[in-house]
């Protein structure tokens, strides 16, 4: 697995720790990482505010703010022309499906695309409890009150995330749409404190079949995310172990990211994702 960190925040997260990226890129040249993907998440259209439910920071501390999108370009840059001699720095967006602002979206990639080298589209939010939107990944009484309230089971509540990525990566977002998928199984984040399924039945395994091979046909990457090994109630990788395989046998490549919001975070978990692509 090449070394690089794919995955990646910055000081401009609003629910990151605040440390300075330039901090994050030294860590990862010691490291010894060969490239490193700055991957902030890029802001959300003003209308998605009306569909949103929950706990208002699950919106307002999602991502960037339009008016951070120059200060963020030119920090990029400049650490561009800094490390560049030591470590290939890509600069992009983790970008959020919405289905109801494809527009927007492709828009704004149209727009700032072509300032980026590398990017992932994710699924944050999926529509739940009275059709509204609710954050995937926030608190868990949103979790329990917006997503799991409305599945029957985990099985269901798997199958519904998993669909929602199939539309997302069924969506054209134009030229500069991102090949790399994130975190496919961000949907199991509270999965021990809710005791959800740590199995896929037949009817998910379907659905995910679909997903993975969708990916596959088009040619995109996976996020192979350590995030979800130090979530409290997660403990595994984003995807689980059976799906990586999955993903191997089908040929989809497999790209490390930390999902980094600090230093600390930096490269976690590196050599674990690596050695567990040799397992059978």
């Amino acid at each position: 697995m090449l070394k690089k960190e794919g995955h990646s925040h910055t000081e401009f997260c609003p629910h990151g720790s605040g440390d300075d990226v330039e901090q994050m890129i030294q860590k990862a040249i010691k490291l010894g990482f060969e490239t490193y993907s700055i991957t902030e998440h890029a802001p959300l259209p003003d209308d998605f505010k009306a569909e949103y439910a929950g706990n208002e920071t699950g919106l307002t501390e999602a991502s960037m703010k339009m008016s951070d999108l120059p200060a963020y370009f030119k920090k990029c840059r400049q650490m561009q022309a800094k490390y560049g001699d030591q470590i290939q720095i890509n600069v992009g967006f983790e970008l959020d499906f919405l289905p109801h602002h494809v527009a927007w979206t492709r828009d704004f990639m149209n727009e700032y695309g072509p300032q980026t080298s590398d990017n992932i589209l994710s699924v944050h939010f999926m529509q739940g409890t009275d059709d509204h939107f609710w954050c995937v990944d926030d608190t868990m009484p949103d979790f329990e009150r917006g997503l799991l309230a409305n599945a029957a089971d985990g099985q269901t509540l798997y199958q519904q995330y998993f669909n929602a990525l199939i539309e997302a990566v069924s969506t054209d977002l134009g030229p500069f749409a991102p090949k790399r998928i994130g975190h496919i199984t961000l949907i199991r984040k509270f999965q021990d404190y809710f005791y959800l399924p740590r199995t896929y039945d037949a009817d998910t395994q379907a659905v995910l079949g679909q997903l993975l091979t969708l990916i596959s046909q088009q040619g995109r990457q996976l996020d192979y995310n350590a995030a979800g090994l130090y979530k409290p109630f997660c403990n595994e990788v984003y995807p689980d172990l059976p799906t990586v395989q999955l993903a191997q046998r089908l040929q989809i490549p497999l790209v490390f990211g930390s999902d980094a919001h600090s230093i600390a975070e930096v490269g976690h978990g590196f050599h674990t994702l690596a050695a567990m692509l040799n397992e059978k």
